[in-house]
C-alpha cells in the first residue's frame, strides 16, 4: 500500500518511507503524521511483506515494529541491513523488549529506537536525523566516487605530463648551465676590469705600483676572517682596488709627498678623495657599497678620521677593514710617513693603534694574519712557462704583470688562442719576458 504526498514548496527530490507494524491502526497513525510532510509513503503488514516492497522500491528510511508475529523486528532489520544497507533502519518498541531491542540494534544494525508510544515530534525529528544521516552519507560517497575518478584521470594526466616534464627540466638545465656560464665569464671579466682601472690609477703614484692588488688581496682575506659572506668580501675587495680612484684629480705634486709632509691647504684637497672616490662610482649601481666603504675608509676608530668623523661601529666594517689593509702597506711604501717601514714595523704599528686609529676586532685578526710580518700576496702556485709554451684552455695563475707593476691578466683569467697571441705580441713590442704561471687544463678521460 503506497501513498505520495507532494507540497510544492519543497523543490528537493522526495524521500521514501516504508512503515512495518502488524496492527493497521498504527500504521493508519504512521501515515496520518507523516503525510503532511511531503514523503513517499509506504506500508507493509509483516516482515515478509516490507522485504517484497523494498525488492521493488528504493526506500531511504526504514521503520519497524518489534513485536511482529512470524518475523519479528529484529529479524526483519538484519535482512534489511544484509540486502539493502544504504536504508537508514528505525526500530519502534515497547519498554518491555528492551532486550531484544539491545539484540536488534546489534545485529541489524539500528540506526535509532524509539518507545512505543512515541512522541510524534521525537519520531518526526527521529526520521528527518535519519534523511540528513543518510544524505551525508550518499553524498561522501558520491564524493568518494568522485575523487577516485578525478585521481585516475589525474593519473593518466600525469603519465603524459611527466614525460612533458623531465623533457622540460632537462631544457630548463641547460638554461641555467648557459647563464651560470655566463654569469661566470661576466663576473671574471667584470673583476678583471676594475683590476685593469686600478692598474691605470697606479701609473700616477711614484711608489703605488701593485699597491690596490696587495691591498685588495689583504682586505678580502680579513673580510672572510671576520664572518663576511662572499658577496660582501668581495664588495671591500673592489674598495680596495678602486680606494685611490678619488685621487685622479690631484696634481703630481700631491701624490709624490706622503700625507704626514703635506701643508694644511694641501692636505684640505688630498682628504677630498674619499669622497670624489665615491661620486666616481655613484651611477654605477653595482658598485654602491663599494662607493660606501671608500667613502670611510680613512674615518678612524677614535672619531679623528675624515671626511665625515665618524668613530667606532658607525664606520661600515668594509672601511675599517680597508683602513688597515690599506695602511699596512701605505707604511711599507712611505706614502704615510716620511720614511719607510719594515713589515715587522708596519705591523707593530697597526697593533699599537688599535683601539685609536683601527678597530680593534679587525687589527686582532690581522695581526693572527700578519704573525710572520710578511705582506700576505698570494703565493706563486701553478706551472711557470713561456709564452711559447701557452695554449687555450690553460689557466693564469698569478696575476700576469709588466716589470713596472701594470696588471695584463688577474689570476683565474682562461686563456684562448687570440689572448695567448696578444701577450706574445705585447711582450715582443716591449721587449721583455713576462713570468708567466699556469694551472694546465684538465684531460679528458
Amino acid at each position: 500500500m503506497t501513498e505520495t504526498a507532494t507540497q510544492l514548496t519543497e523543490p528537493t527530490p522526495v524521500a521514501t518511507l516504508l512503515f512495518v507494524d502488524d496492527e493497521p491502526n498504527i500504521l493508519a497513525a504512521l501515515k496520518r503524521l507523516f503525510r503532511p510532510l511531503g514523503y513517499t509513503i509506504h506500508t507493509a503488514n509483516s516482515g515478509a511483506e516490507g522485504l517484497s516492497v523494498l525488492e521493488k522500491e528504493s526506500v531511504d528510511v526504514v521503520v519497524s515494529d518489534m513485536r511482529m508475529p512470524e518475523m519479528d523486528g529484529a529479524q526483519f532489520l538484519e535482512q534489511v541491513a544484509a540486502r539493502w544497507p544504504n536504508t537508514v533502519r528505525i526500530l519502534l518498541t515497547g519498554y518491555a523488549d528492551i532486550g531484544s531491542t539491545v539484540a536488534a540494534v546489534n545485529k541489524g544494525g539500528i540506526w535509532k529506537y524509539v518507545s512505543k508510544p512515541w512522541e510524534d515530534d521525537e519520531l518526526k525529528q527521529a526520521v528527518h536525523d535519519a534523511l540528513e544521516r543518510k544524505r551525508l552519507r550518499d553524498e561522501n560517497r558520491r564524493l568518494e566516487q568522485l575523487t577516485r575518478k578525478q585521481n585516475d584521470e589525474l593519473r593518466e594526466l600525469n603519465t603524459g605530463l611527466e614525460a612533458k616534464v623531465a623533457a622540460r627540466t632537462g631544457e630548463i638545465q641547460q638554461m641555467m648551465d648557459q647563464l651560470d656560464l655566463t654569469h661566470e665569464t661576466l663576473k671574471k671579466s667584470y673583476t678583471q676590469s676594475v683590476k685593469v682601472f686600478a692598474s691605470l690609477i697606479e701609473m700616477r703614484e711614484r711608489h703605488g705600483r701593485g699597491h690596490a692588488r696587495r691591498v685588495a688581496d689583504l682586505a678580502q682575506r680579513l673580510a672572510l676572517k671576520l664572518g663576511m659572506n662572499a658577496t660582501d668580501a668581495q664588495d671591500v675587495m673592489y674598495a680596495a682596488l678602486l680606494h685611490d680612484i678619488g685621487k685622479i684629480a690631484l696634481p703630481d705634486k700631491l701624490l709624490a709627498k706622503p700625507f704626514s709632509e703635506l701643508q694644511p691647504t694641501e692636505r684640505m684637497d688630498v682628504v677630498k678623495h674619499p669622497v670624489i672616490g665615491q661620486g666616481v662610482l655613484m651611477a654605477l649601481e653595482p658598485l654602491q657599497e663599494t662607493g660606501r666603504f671608500i667613502r670611510s675608509h680613512h674615518e678612524q676608530w677614535d672619531g679623528h678620521g675624515y671626511p665625515d668623523g665618524l668613530s667606532g661601529d658607525k664606520i661600515p666594517l668594509g672601511a675599517r677593514i680597508l683602513a688597515v689593509a690599506n695602511e699596512y702597506d701605505a707604511l711599507q711604501l712611505g706614502s704615510l710617513t716620511t720614511t719607510k717601514m719594515t713589515p715587522k714595523d708596519a705591523r707593530d704599528f697597526i697593533v699599537k693603534n688599535s683601539g685609536k686609529r683601527y678597530d680593534p676586532q679587525v687589527v686582532a685578526v690581522f695581526a693572527a694574519l700578519t704573525a710572520d710580518n710578511t705582506l700576505l700576496a698570494p703565493a706563486e702556485t701553478g706551472t711557470k712557462i713561456a709564452s711559447r709554451e701557452l695554449r687555450a684552455g690553460m689557466a693564469i695563475a698569478n696575476d700576469l704583470v709588466t716589470k713596472d707593476g701594470v696588471l695584463l691578466l688577474s689570476r683565474g683569467y682562461l686563456l684562448d688562442d687570440q689572448l695567448i697571441a696578444k701577450i706574445q705580441s705585447v711582450e715582443q713590442s716591449l721587449g721583455a719576458k713576462f713570468e708567466i704561471y699556469v694551472t694546465m687544463p684538465k684531460k679528458k678521460p
